[in-house]
This record gives structure tokens, C-alpha cells and sequence, in this order.
């Protein structure tokens, strides 16, 4: 008799225990033909209370240690990189590890469209170990795959698009407009609730990014609004101005808010302590750890998956960890190579090591940082 191959159990039991998951949560999942290699493994509609919503996923599952990588797993993109990345539903790949028997997710959709905006094309779609997917983690799971599901629809379809053509990511409660001039140039207002200035992405400028408030766009004496070689005409004044006035009523109230809120902690970078400094500060004491407490990075690593962590910082997470090379340099970091450290490795060692940065005043005694791994006696 013919014997069943161990590759196609792990298999099995990975689709079985994504189908599980998300039955047991009242999801609908539909399975795909096994027998095409279609790059998707299933269907997953998801529910809101009892009632199923418009928003529905594709999945790729993969089982066994195969995928397993130094940092996190990895799916191999092959023939499917147009369909997963252009395609009209979202596809998501999750590993299952026999070995945790725990399963790991990761947007395939998004890396490989975040890849192309880019110029670069990626061969495998990265999945963090943090980015764990079980009952306890699958509400946030669930709200985040939901909302970028979300962004292909109505006016978020637009923003999409501006933001991919802009090389940038907008929040939901952002506000965005665009225009189009007489020389096809396009124009992104982009403003966040509360702030007083905004935003301006022009084609013309290669979508480097410009802030403005009303006061810069006003006419004094003669002088005509100009960034760079870019001097804006009457037209796109106008426009930005009408930007402004429309947006305004709804930033000043989510500005008020946000003072309402209290202050639980002074936490944030003080108006007179400026970004460069607190970041050097902050690596200087970072380095400072690492030469005491060989091995903190690791270490920490460890603390931070035991987390229940953010969507955003989630999101960080599987982007930065997406790339050996961001992962070589952060766990090979020391004094003699932190300034040829690229943004992306600085960054992710902060996530890493650093859970949050309080700032009380303009002095340097007067910030605090709140360790991942508290100092040694200082727990």
C-alpha cells in the first residue's frame, strides 16, 4: 500500500489549523482545489457580530520547518508575485511551525506592492516571529487585515493609489485631497487631524515631501510660494488654500481633543530638545547597555514576542524584519559600526530594546528611557 508522504500531513494539519482558527471565531472559510497551484489555499470572509461583512482575504498556508529563518519564516513568491500583488483581493501567507505548532502571518500583498513602489521585486515575503496568529492575537489580526482590505474601496481606493504613487502610507483618519494642473502635474494635500500645517506631494518635485501652512501661501509683498525650483501658480494656491479652509473646523477640534485628553505621562519630545539630539542621546545610552550586558539584544527579542504588541508596531516589525540585512545589522551592532548603520537597522534596534521615551523638559537629564529589559537593579 502507498504511504502518505510526512510533507503532505504538515501540510494538512497547517490548512486544518488555519480553518479552525478562524471557524471557531464564526469566519467563513472556503477551500480551495489542492490540486492547482494556484498560489492560494483559502477563502476567508470575515464576521462582525454574527452577520458577514464584504471583506474577504485569500490565504497561502504553508506547513512544516522549512520556512523557518534565522528571524521569522519565509514564502517563497515565485509565478505568484503579479497575482498577489495586483490582484483584487488582499493575499495573506501564514506558516504553520510543527515544532511550536503555532501559526505566523504576514500581507503578502502589501510587501511586494510596498517592493514595487520601490523599484524592487521581492522572492519571498517575510514573516516576522512576533507576528504570531492564535485566539488571542486574532482580534487585532482581524481589525488590521479588515482595514487594509478597506483601502481598496471608495474614496480609500483613491488615497491608495496616491499614496503608492507618492511612496507614502496614509492613516485612515488622515485627511487627503488631490489635483491635477494644466501640465498633468498631480498634487497630494495631506493633513493630520490637529495639526496646524499639512502636507504637499507634487509630482513635479518627485514627491519629496513639503510642509505648509496658510501663512507660507500668502502673497506679501510680491513674494510667490516656491519649493525649490517649483514656484506653485494662482491656481494651485487657491487650491491649497481651499484645502485648508475646508479642513480646518475638524483639525482644530481634534486638536482640542487631544489637549482634553490629560497627561498621564510626560511623554514625547520637548518643543526645545531637538530630533537630532535626543536620537544620539538615546543611541549613545543604547550603546552604552550593549557594551555592559552582552547578549541584551537577543534577549530582548525574546521579552518583545512574549508581547502582545500593536498593530502598528506589528506592521514595523514585519517590514524591518522582512530583511536579512536590517536583522545582520542590528544583532551585530556595536560603537565601532552604529553610524554606518542604515535607518531602517537603527530603527529596528530602538523597537527591539527600547518600549517608550519620556521627555520632561529641554534638558538632557530630563529623559527617560522606559527599556524593553529594565536596567539591571532598576526593576
Amino acid at each position: 500500500m502507498a504511504g502518505i508522504p510526512e510533507g503532505r500531513k504538515v501540510g494538512r494539519a497547517a490548512v486544518n489549523a488555519v480553518r479552525a482558527l478562524f471557524e471557531e471565531h464564526d469566519h467563513i472559510v472556503q477551500e480551495i482545489d489542492g490540486q492547482n497551484d494556484f498560489g492560494e489555499d483559502l477563502y476567508v470572509t470575515f464576521s462582525e457580530d454574527g452577520q458577514t461583512t464584504g471583506d474577504v482575504v485569500k490565504i497561502q498556508v504553508k506547513g512544516g520547518t522549512s520556512w523557518k529563518r534565522a528571524n521569522g519564516y519565509a514564502v517563497p513568491v515565485r509565478q505568484h508575485s503579479d497575482t498577489w500583488a495586483e490582484g483584487n483581493i488582499p493575499v495573506l501567507c501564514v506558516v504553520y511551525d510543527p515544532d511550536t505548532y503555532g501559526l505566523y502571518w504576514a500581507n503578502a500583498t502589501a510587501q511586494l506592492r510596498r517592493a514595487r513602489r520601490e523599484g524592487e521585486e521581492r522572492a519571498t515575503i517575510g514573516i516576522s516571529a512576533n507576528a504570531r496568529l492564535d485566539a488571542s492575537t486574532l482580534d487585532a489580526f482581524v481589525t488590521e487585515v479588515r482595514d487594509y482590505v478597506g483601502r481598496f474601496r471608495g474614496m480609500r481606493a483613491i488615497h491608495t493609489r496616491l499614496g503608492e504613487m507618492a511612496g507614502v502610507e496614509f492613516a485612515p483618519s488622515d485627511v487627503v485631497m488631490h489635483f491635477v494642473n494644466e501640465h498633468d502635474e498631480v498634487l497630494v494635500f495631506w493633513r493630520r487631524l490637529g495639526e496646524h500645517g499639512a502636507t504637499l506631494l507634487h509630482s513635479d518635485l518627485d514627491w519629496e515631501p513639503q510642509y505648509v501652512t496658510p501663512g507660507s501661501l500668502t502673497l506679501v509683498g510680491g513674494r510667490v510660494p516656491a519649493f525649490g525650483d517649483l514656484i506653485l501658480d494662482p491656481s494651485e494656491i487657491m487650491w491649497l488654500l481651499a484645502c485648508f479652509q475646508a479642513t480646518e473646523a475638524a483639525s482644530l477640534l481634534a486638536a482640542s481633543e487631544k489637549e482634553g485628553e490629560g497627561d498621564i505621562e510626560e511623554e514625547g519630545e520637548h518643543g526645545d530638545i531637538g530630533a537630532e539630539v535626543l536620537d544620539g542621546l538615546v543611541f549613545e545610552r543604547i550603546l552604552e547597555r550593549i557594551e555592559a550586558e552582552p547578549g541584551l539584544v537577543e534577549r530582548s527579542v525574546k521579552v518583545l514576542r512574549d508581547q502582545t504588541l500593536s498593530a502598528e508596531l506589528m506592521r514595523d516589525l514585519e517590514v524591518l524584519e522582512s530583511d536579512p540585512e536590517v536583522v545582520r545589522e542590528v544583532m551585530d551592532v556595536a560603537r565601532s559600526n552604529v553610524d554606518e548603520m542604515s535607518d531602517e537597522g537603527r530603527r529596528l534596534l530602538v523597537i527591539y530594546l527600547v518600549d517608550r521615551i519620556l521627555v520632561g523638559g529641554p534638558a538632557e537629564d530630563h529623559v527617560r528611557i522606559v527599556w524593553t529589559i529594565p536596567e539591571p537593579g532598576k526593576q
